[in-house]
């Protein structure tokens, strides 16, 4: 009885797959209209002589940010697509046809690789949408932001190197 009991309890992380996805949906719905927000903006620049400084840093942070929503609401699609593999059933549409594999999950170890790889590709647009915002005053910022490049292309290298 015991044993029935604590294998029922793995229907609990049912609860983390519905607000994983809720929290993708919310995302990828707040995502969508900052792009429209933009598209608005842009709309106007053209036809109704609206020209506010700094127009094009913002409209391309403004559509940065939309790509970070939009990375961290696949991220919360990965994770409730691996939870229901894992715990709850094998789900029998990624089985069928050449389809995408992308969410099939078949190890918690395989789960984890495939976040890390979308909160990586997370972090570094965010660090893009940061570096917009960022004024350098000399030579040694610019080397520092160089750096930082140089750093995240060897960390995606070896990040990609590391699965195959």
């Amino acid at each position: 009885m015991f044993e029935k009991a604590l294998w029922s309890s793995r229907l609990l992380t049912i609860s983390a797959v519905i607000f994983g996805l809720l929290g993708a949906i919310i995302l990828f719905l707040i995502a969508s209209a900052d792009i429209v927000h933009v598209s608005i903006i842009t709309f106007k620049y053209f036809f109704a002589a609206y020209h506010p400084e700094n127009f094009h840093a913002d409209i391309v942070s403004e559509i940065i940010g939309a790509i970070d929503l939009y990375l961290i609401g696949v991220v919360l699609f990965i994770f409730s697509f691996g939870i229901y593999e894992l715990f709850i059933c094998e789900i029998e549409e990624t089985n069928e046809g050449g389809e995408s594999k992308v969410l099939h999950i078949t190890s918690l170890d395989q789960l984890k690789d495939k976040i890390a790889k979308v909160v990586v590709m997370v972090l570094v647009v965010n660090f893009f949408q940061r570096v917009l915002h960022t004024s350098y005053d000399g030579a040694l910022e610019m080397l520092y932001f160089a750096g930082s490049i140089m750093g995240l292309a060897i960390g995606l290298y070896f990040l990609n190197k590391v699965g195959k």
